[in-house]
């Protein structure tokens, strides 16, 4: 309630009045109370509370018994608590489960003043902006309409400046196969609808994130059995009561599995098990031999030694038999996650939390885990990284587990929702949509199958695990293509202003263009050959 500080004073100037038992002032103060609508203050701040996940018993409780992720959703209560024109939200999101983010969206639906709002969830700015002003370079721009509205203008904006967008439309053209060959079969047909949202999106705003720093992909161990990772009639807790009872699942290479459910509902706990953090308290976990699990959680950022720099971090990661990594090896791979130049020789400490999960993130997919496991692993990664993310975990050929509120990233990743409510894990049976739509009862649910293997789908991700090789090739060379093409981008500028040229330097710049244009045809040619050879192995 002190979020209405105006509120808050009458309500403190109420109660002294009645201390000091001097009826006028308790008059006035009432009169002031009916004005600001204070007689309702307490119901408002309940609806709230109640609105961003609180429990009914919560509104009692004091604040420093709450977690860290609760005390921010409380500062975002009295944010709204507090009467404005202009309401200034910073990534609003971080802290919020998916309820939390359909009905905060509702709420400022209805907010009459003006909302400013940084975040990194785009379908919650779809659902709550019209307008979109986007930095860069310095420099601001505002764009009509939502995030998505913003990418598709900026794709046009690249699309004029001749910008390519080649390995979003490979990523496409897969997409397009994938669901020409699996949206007749009623097994898949829900993912193919899925996969078709995604591949509408993907076609309108491929060229607006042509200019992504990130270049990286996840690799997998050559050897991915099946099943990698299973849990038969599990049960998880702490101090023994169990969150979670008799949780079954089975998870092969290529399965894509997002969790859903309310806030404390015990998804966070099962990956926890899942990952072997957790002892179980009933059942059975079994995990392939030589499957390495990735495991990605918030707290993990914090086990990052903050005198040390990425590049430290990774040669770390070399056991005392393994054969370390050549320093220009490691600095070739974090340059793909945005760690290029002295950005990889930068102390931890002095990285943003976004820098600190990205890193997190570089370290566990250099270890080639068999399973990922992704608690929240977008929160603080901005809206690039995110979608490099999800063009890796696209091609990843091992098995993922999401726990996530970026209902964009879940919709392009998973394959098969499952849902935690009261104490069972069971398959949901509907998409993510039907999810949103109902906060707290989601709809029909069924009983996991113990096994979950499914015979085709097992088949195309052995054959996408089969193809990698051929696409890591063609990935070597796109990205040579890259580099040929900017350098030719950079001499063509030198070259724009020959006044500023000697004879003997415009030479010289000449004779480099010629180089670089006939290496880049060659390269295109290679590439381009590579990319035949994985489709025709991929239809064979």
């Amino acid at each position: 309630i002190a979020g209405d500080a105006d509120l808050w004073q009458q309500l403190v100037e109420l109660r002294r009045a009645r201390s000091d038992g001097d009826g006028d002032r308790e008059a006035r103060a009432h009169q002031q109370l009916e004005l600001m609508d204070g007689h309702t203050a307490e119901t408002r701040a309940g609806r709230l509370l109640h609105g961003l996940g609180f429990s009914k018993d919560d509104p009692g409780r004091l604040v420093r018994d709450f977690s860290g992720g609760w005390q921010m959703r409380l500062k975002l209560a009295r944010a709204l608590m507090a009467p404005s024109e202009l309401l200034l939200l910073d990534e609003p999101t971080n802290h919020l489960d998916l309820d939390a983010i359909v009905w905060l969206e509702r709420w400022l639906g209805r907010y009459p003043g003006t909302l400013i709002v940084v975040s990194h969830d785009r379908d919650f700015l779809d659902g709550v902006a019209d307008h979109t002003l986007h930095l860069a370079g310095r420099q601001l721009k505002l764009y009509e309409g939502g995030y998505s509205a913003f990418e598709r203008q900026r794709a046009e904006q690249a699309r004029t400046l001749a910008l390519t967008a080649a390995k979003q439309q490979r990523e496409a053209e897969r997409l397009k196969d994938w669901i020409a060959r699996n949206r007749a079969r009623a097994s898949t047909a829900r993912q193919a609808q899925s996969r078709i949202k995604t591949l509408e999106k993907m076609q309108a705003v491929a060229e607006a994130h042509a200019e992504t720093p990130f270049t990286f992909r996840i690799r997998a161990p050559e050897r991915l059995p099946r099943p990698l990772l299973a849990l038969d009639r599990a049960a998880v807790g702490y101090d023994g009561e169990a969150v979670i009872r008799s949780a079954t699942l089975s998870l092969y290479p290529g399965d894509r599995v997002a969790l859903l459910g309310r806030n404390g509902a015990g998804k966070s706990t099962l990956v926890q098990a899942l990952a072997g953090r957790l002892a179980l308290m009933g059942g059975q976990r079994t995990c392939a031999r030589g499957v390495s699990i990735g495991y990605f959680a918030q707290h993990q950022l914090a086990l990052l030694v903050p005198e040390d720099n990425a590049l430290q971090h990774l040669l770390a990661l070399a056991g005392p038999e393994d054969t370390p990594p050549t320093e220009r090896e490691c600095r070739d791979y974090l340059g793909g996650w945005g760690y290029s130049g002295d950005k990889a020789d930068l102390p931890v400490r002095r990285l943003s939390g976004g820098e600190r999960a990205r890193l997190v993130l570089a370290l566990i997919a250099w270890q080639t885990p068999g399973v990922l496991l992704l608690d929240e692993p977008t929160n603080h990664l901005d809206l690039e990284m995110r979608h490099a993310l999800t063009l890796a975990m696209q091609d990843y050929p091992g098995a993922v587990v999401l726990v996530s509120h970026d209902r964009h990233l879940i919709r392009a990743t998973a394959d098969t929702l499952m849902e935690v409510r009261s104490g069972m894990l069971s398959s949901f049976e509907g998409d993510l949509d039907t999810f949103t739509s109902a906060p707290g009862d989601a709809g029909p649910a069924k009983a996991a199958r113990p096994e979950g293997a499914k015979a085709k789908r097992q088949a195309a991700a052995e054959r996408r695990r089969a193809l990698a090789p051929l696409r890591q090739a063609a990935s070597r060379l796109e990205a040579e293509v890259t580099r040929l093409t900017a350098e030719v981008a950079r001499v063509d500028a030198a070259l724009a202003d020959p006044g500023a040229l000697g004879s003997e330097a415009m030479q010289a710049l000449l004779k480099e263009r010629a180089e670089l244009a006939a290496g880049l045809v060659e390269t295109e040619a290679r590439w381009l050959e590579a990319m035949e050879s994985d489709e025709a192995a991929e239809a064979g």
